[in-house]
């Protein structure tokens, strides 16, 4: 979704061209099929789902047709995981890749070791210290609770965002927040919820006993397979 002159330029296809998404089960399905996808487009011409669907329907706000709307029901349903995966952008992974991403972009490190280490931050290790009580949080409670704000910590956004690059954290939901006598109230905002929480220990960390590199390898021998057009460029820039 590139900014042309000012101005949002949304690409994809009509609704009758072969490659249009028409459901999110669609979307779930295309993902289960070819591993990972970005939402919006990128580089790799055609490697998005904003190149799978019909310009017109983002942001309509009708769960039927809308892929803004569809990102939060396959969130939700959990079968495919959802977050800035890809250049600190959202996207979406299978199940099946997710070790694959977890094992690269982690260098094999769970958390706790990546601290012990020095390879974390102490930012980093604020939000994460606060998933050992909740299995999920809010994106407004994490941001007060790890002491981001007015006088407090700074660059809350790039710090969510790397912990979901290194797939330590994954949106599972978004909801609207609660008053005080339990009313729902405006837009909804992101759950998040470690990615062992939601995929279980062991299948996340399933590629742990593999070289990181050959983790990436194999992802980026991936995307060469699906979209043959991708440059080593365009690959390790999406990756990366």
């Amino acid at each position: 979704m590139p900014n042309e002159n000012g101005t949002w330029i949304m690409y994809g296809v009509e609704w009758d061209d072969p490659e249009c998404l028409h459901t999110v089960d669609d979307v779930i399905e295309y993902i289960n099929e070819i591993g990972f996808l970005p939402l919006f487009k990128n580089e790799i011409p055609g490697f998005s789902l904003e190149e799978r669907t019909v310009p017109e329907y983002w942001w309509s706000g009708d769960m039927e047709v809308d892929p803004w709307e569809w990102r939060e029901i396959i969130a939700r349903r959990g079968e495919v995981a959802y977050g800035k995966f890809f250049d600190k952008k959202a996207g979406f992974i299978s199940k099946e890749w997710l070790p694959y991403f977890a094992n690269y972009r982690r260098d094999g490190y769970d958390f706790d070791s990546l601290w012990e280490d020095g390879k974390a931050s102490r930012r980093q290790k604020k939000i994460m210290d606060l998933f050992e009580e909740n299995e999920e949080l809010y994106s407004n409670e994490i941001k007060k609770l790890a002491g981001f704000g007015k006088g407090g910590e700074k660059g809350f956004d790039g710090t969510i965002t790397d912990l979901q690059m290194k797939t330590y954290l994954t949106v599972k939901d978004f909801r609207q927040r609660k008053n005080k006598q339990g009313e729902a109230y405006g837009w909804p905002i992101a759950i998040y919820a470690t990615s062992e929480n939601l995929f279980g220990y062991d299948h996340v960390r399933s590629r742990y006993k593999e070289n990181p590199s050959d983790s990436k390898e194999a992802i980026a021998d991936h995307i060469k397979d699906i979209y043959p057009i991708a440059t080593e460029k365009q690959i390790q820039k999406i990756i990366k």
